[in-house]
């Protein structure tokens, strides 16, 4: 199941790509273009941290990340954590968009292709943990239909040192209509 899951996935000028070294530098880029995000993700992809962060994310075989590209342009990164096959459960999180991309729809896409091809390979269940301090993301999963199920408290310490609480929202096969 995961090796389905983990493909290159397309809609139109969107295209998410494994991501790979040959990403770095147009990652790195664009998560610099709002350093001002990074206190409330749990790794810091900003300039002082990107090199730790982006290496650490590709040596790390229970995560699967992808490059986003809107057209040409790489503009952001997400990923498929937590796969437990045995339980059909994924998690969509590590999600970073460039903020002239943040409004057009294109995060909206980007997770509805996910979550399409998720339950298209059977995924029965779509977690996404947020920080309870990101409304933004909040909002978004809640707009694709996502069920809030509740707070882990002091669930993990960010890179800042920050503990933590975190939602729990999710999307079940049964539930999503695309």
């Amino acid at each position: 199941m995961l090796d389905r899951l983990y493909a290159e996935l397309a809609d139109g000028d969107l295209r998410l790509v494994k991501l790979a070294e040959a990403h770095r530098e147009p990652l790195r880029a664009a998560c610099a273009a709002d350093a001002e995000v990074w206190p409330i993700y749990a790794t810091s992809f900003d300039p002082d941290h990107f090199d730790a962060s982006f290496a650490a994310l590709l040596a790390n075989a229970a995560r699967m990340p992808y490059a986003v590209f809107a057209g040409d342009r790489l503009v952001g990164m997400t990923a498929w954590l937590r796969p437990d096959v045995s339980a059909q459960t994924i998690e969509i999180g590590s999600s970073y968009i460039h903020p002239d991309v943040r409004g057009t729809g294109l995060n909206g896409r980007l997770k509805r292709l996910m979550l399409d091809h998720a339950f298209a390979v059977g995924i029965r269940r779509v977690e996404f943990r947020i920080d309870e301090r990101n409304a933004r993301s909040q909002a978004a999963v809640a707009k694709l239909g996502a069920t809030r199920e509740g707070v882990l408290r002091a669930e993990r310490v960010t890179w800042t040192g920050h503990v933590r609480d975190t939602g729990l929202w999710s999307l079940l096969a049964d539930e999503w209509d695309g």
